[in-house]
């Protein structure tokens, strides 16, 4: 993490500094460049309402109280619950240029619980988004999310949650054990290249890691990691049109630790997948996107002492985004084989996901988010032991600003999980969660 945080700053410090707003239009030379439609860039729909700035350093500080029903899932036949107090200082950097776009956010948070004080934690949040320009018609794009928490939930700032991808998932959705020490990561890079006015080829990496710091903590749930790449071509034919097709390969690693009282061995799994999937992407004028990509995918399956798996199968996605000045809305829709996600072995998921946001009166914003995810177990030998699952979770948030540098913001959260052979989930499957925050946030211009 230290050297793509120095590569970020040396890159800033190297390029001048344009102020530009989102408002302004690209020059006429610029017209002709393509997109990386959202079945291939790897990048969340942005959600974003009301005019967006650039080329400024915000700092802040977030105040949050919340009361859980479920913060010792897994480790008793009832639901406990509990009320928790956080308080996370974040600083982010938002920068354009004339060939660089970055962004750059870190949040640290420190969270103490009223009853069970055990579970007081702190928390490690990082975010880095760079695109930079080679050449006229060469990017590169490099991203990181980076999360070490104690609570799924505790995320400063709730409402830039429930991110929506155009693209099918390097890895299953997580399930998720509310309350407990684990880390995530996410990071992936990218190049594209422009060869001709309607026509454009890209190639990426990416790497996945979920680890649980205390198995005690999640007991059912595995360890995994994921890599992979994918290469592309686009055409573009019309201005407003992209057809094209994407190969993409992917490995994924889950290891669950045994019971060290009976002997019993970590059980391990390993998938690979291969997929060649072809994808069209129309954007409209009245800022609306619509995205379809599918295609055959072959997968490869072995954990001990099952025999192997080995299939093919179809594999699709499909998303919309919508923005406007006043509101913006994002939802997908993916069906793949994959694996991951706190599960060992491979399943057949579908998930759907939807995050919106409405500006109802020019101090009050409501953010809705929904997510469903359903995964059945592809191996016959496996089915019974470790069939799949499904979850189903919606927030609702509310945003105010009692001033301009100062907002309010509360919301619920009800999280919904039914997996059997799971323990930490399946003695208290349901998590419901109210929250009020408050927020300061300092702004300032770079540059100027």
């Amino acid at each position: 993490m230290r050297t793509r945080v120095i590569l970020s700053l040396a890159l800033w410090a190297a390029t001048p500094v344009l102020a530009q707003t989102a408002t302004e239009t690209a020059s006429p030379a610029m017209t002709a460049l393509m997109q990386t439609p959202p079945p291939v860039s790897g990048k969340a729909y942005s959600i974003e309402v009301g005019p967006q700035r650039s080329n400024y350093l915000h700092a802040g500080l977030v105040f949050t109280t919340a009361y859980n029903d479920n913060v010792l899932a897994g480790t008793g036949t009832h639901p406990v619950a509990d009320s928790s107090y956080s308080i996370s200082p974040a600083i982010a950097l938002d920068q354009t240029t004339s060939r660089l776009r970055q962004t750059l956010e870190y949040q640290p948070g420190f969270t103490f619980y009223q009853r069970t004080s055990e579970l007081n934690a702190q928390d490690q949040i990082f975010d880095w988004d760079l695109q930079y320009r080679l050449g006229p018609h060469t990017t590169v794009s490099a991203r990181d999310s980076f999360q070490k928490s104690s609570n799924v939930f505790g995320q400063p700032y709730g409402l830039s949650g429930g991110a929506v991808f155009g693209s099918t998932p390097s890895s299953l959705t997580p399930v998720v054990a509310p309350i407990a020490d684990q880390l995530r990561n996410m990071a992936n890079a990218e190049l594209t290249h422009q060869f001709s006015r309607n026509a454009m080829v890209g190639a990426s990496g990416v790497f996945t890691n979920l680890h649980y710091f205390d198995p005690a903590q999640v007991p059912g749930l595995a360890d995994s990691n994921s890599r992979g790449g994918s290469a592309f071509i686009s055409y573009r034919p019309a201005q407003s049109q992209y057809l094209g097709a994407t190969y993409q390969y992917s490995q994924i690693s889950a290891s669950q630790p045994g019971t060290q009282s009976n002997g019993q061995k970590a059980s391990e799994s390993e998938i690979q997948t291969h997929a060649m999937l072809f994808f069209f992407t129309r954007y409209f004028r009245s800022g609306v996107s619509f995205s379809l990509s599918g295609g055959p995918q072959y997968y490869d399956v072995s954990q001990s002492p099952f025999p192997a798996t080995r299939s093919w199968t179809p594999a699709a996605a499909a998303s919309v985004g919508w923005q406007s000045r006043r509101a913006s809305i994002a939802t997908s829709y993916s069906r793949l084989v994959s694996g991951g996600g706190g599960l060992t072995g491979a399943f057949d998921s579908n998930n759907a996901n939807l995050s919106a946001r409405w500006q109802v009166a020019r101090t009050w914003t409501v953010a809705p988010i929904a997510g469903y995810s359903l995964t059945k177990n592809v191996s016959p030998s496996m089915a019974q032991s470790n069939p799949g699952g499904h979850m189903i979770v919606g927030t609702f948030a509310v945003d105010h600003p009692i001033h301009q540098q100062l907002h309010l913001e509360f919301g619920y959260t009800h999280l919904h999980q039914s997996y059997s052979n799971i323990a930490a989930i399946s003695s208290a499957p349901d998590t419901n969660r109210e929250y009020f925050a408050l927020s300061y946030q300092f702004t300032k211009p770079l540059g100027r």
